[in-house]
């Protein structure tokens, strides 16, 4: 019961953490501006595990879909349903669930594996979630744009390569620090 409510409360944390990162954006031409929030979904993922990483996203994506304006200034369902960022906010939420499943999987308790192996699995897990994230961003933003793949691919990947490389590189290191300390996942 207090692992469950420990849980909860770093859950809460997280959605604090993600919304307030809207406070830190980049606007760029193509409508998608760069934001910490992706990484702070992911990071709820790693260090949280899946379920409470996407508990944290749940709860930033109803706080935004209620009228707050989490979604990197913007507020309402129709932030998700409609806009060009649509596909990224409910990536962040599938990202968390992949990146908490995939260090589950490699770094069970029951298994001691070496510092290293533990920064190669985290690295996989961030990689493995950003992919998601962005997949889920392309198909969003080819539905509500009417834009091809290529197009797509161009002005919503390409332009954040740099800055997600960054974000993998700051996630992975808090990652193995955090979840030592929070112990949930």
């Amino acid at each position: 019961m207090e692992s469950k409510f420990k849980g909860l409360v770093l859950s809460a944390l997280f959605a604090a953490l993600i919304s307030t990162g809207c406070f830190i954006i980049i606007p760029l031409p193509g409508g998608i501006p760069i934001v910490i929030q992706d990484m702070m979904a992911m990071l709820s993922g790693l260090i949280l595990g899946s379920v409470y990483g996407a508990i944290a996203v749940f709860v930033f994506l109803v706080l935004g879909s209620i009228g707050l304006p989490v979604f990197s200034g913007k507020a309402g369902l129709h932030v998700i349903t409609a806009g060009p960022t649509g596909g990224f906010l409910i990536g962040y939420f599938l990202s968390a669930i992949v990146g908490g499943l995939i260090l589950a999987i490699f770094l069970n308790k029951k298994t001691e594996h070496s510092n290293a192996r533990q920064y190669i699995f985290i690295a996989i897990a961030a990689v493995a979630a950003t992919v998601v994230a962005f997949t889920c961003g392309i198909i969003g933003f080819m539905h509500v744009t009417h834009k091809t793949l290529a197009e797509s691919f161009l002005m919503v990947v390409v332009p954040f390569i740099p800055g997600n490389l960054i974000k993998i590189a700051v996630m992975i290191p808090l990652a193995k620090k955090f979840r030592k300390t929070v112990q949930l996942a």
